[in-house]
């Protein structure tokens, strides 16, 4: 396989994946990735590392926590394994992901996304106090699931939409709790299968308005560059935006847009991507290749590097 049929795509995934004693060996044989760990703590006032090396479930599922602790756990996993994951053809993070694609690709500086990750954490727990719900739907057409999302909607008068495009036949919904339940019941109907997300509101969602608001303010402040290392495909548009101004403009609508992961990797497909290198925790997202890809007509690889050791299916 030559350079150009290999060329990679990095992704970074989001909340979800976390596991105990994620990031433990790689910081504790780096000082670099330890580093990593410590700012992420600054940042976040919260003691990361004996929460997700000593924790339980219910403490790493705390949103506050788990999104500048894996974004600590994927960086560092970058950080250490560049040098060999070239040549890109870019950089994608599902939802919380997209944060550490940022600071890889260089559009904003370290110190700062542990700032904008520790603060878009502490606002999706106090979204926590409102009606939303979200909750993936399997084994129905995207026909079928908008045909549910409507119906639930105008039964009930309330919020829902499809929050989340993760792959044909995986999709999210997110809204208020009667709509969401309503959904849940018309997907049984049709023979599908509803699952609640143990998430703490309606993310991906206009109800998500008030904590955008405040992650905007944090975002401005902090600012985006031109990517220096390879473009970041976005969650909004699933494609890249060269423009820093108007990569900005599109992180600042993330946490109220929904998540398009079918568009991102078909536009890395279609920009050459051919491998496709996960960091992070149990692959969740090297699983969603599969679905996504099995109509694109040529070979490809998806590696997922949750530890040191698991670099050596790179050179493979």
């Amino acid at each position: 396989m030559s350079a150009t049929e290999n060329r990679l795509a990095v992704l970074f995934p989001g909340q979800g994946s976390q596991e105990k004693g994620m990031g433990r060996e790689l910081a504790e044989a780096s000082a670099e990735a330890a580093q990593l760990w410590t700012m992420a703590e600054k940042a976040s006032g919260l003691p990361l590392r004996e929460i997700y090396w000593e924790g339980d479930e219910t403490a790493m599922a705390d949103t506050r926590s788990l999104q500048p602790a894996m974004t600590a756990v994927t960086l560092g996993l970058w950080f250490h394994l560049k040098s060999k994951l070239s040549p890109l053809v870019g950089f994608a993070g599902h939802s919380l992901g997209e944060y550490a694609a940022l600071a890889a690709s260089g559009m904003v500086e370290v110190p700062a996304v542990f700032e904008l990750t520790s603060l878009r954490g502490r606002l999706m727990a106090e979204a926590a106090g409102g009606d939303g719900r979200m909750a993936a739907v399997l084994k129905l057409s995207l026909t079928d699931i908008e045909d549910v999302v409507r119906q639930a909607a105008e039964s009930t008068g309330k919020i829902l939409l499809v929050a989340n495009y993760n792959s044909p036949g995986q999709y999210v919904l997110s809204g208020e709790a009667e709509a969401v339940e309503a959904a849940a019941a018309l997907v049984k109907d049709k023979k599908g299968r509803a699952v609640p997300l143990a998430v703490s509101g309606a993310f991906h969602s206009p109800l998500m308005a008030e904590p955008a608001a405040e992650l905007e303010k944090a975002l401005r402040r902090a600012g985006l560059r031109a990517p220096s290392v390879a473009p970041v495909y976005h969650n909004v548009t699933g494609r890249p935006e060269p423009d820093a101004a108007q990569a900005l403009d599109l992180m600042c609508r993330q946490m109220t847009s929904q998540v398009r992961w079918i568009d991102t990797l078909a536009a890395l497909w279609q920009a050459g991507a051919r491998t496709f290198v996960e960091l992070g925790p149990k692959g969740v997202l090297t699983k969603l290749l599969a679905a996504n890809l099995k109509e694109c007509g040529e070979p490809y690889t998806g590696v997922s590097v949750a530890k040191p050791a698991d670099a050596a299916a790179l050179e493979a």
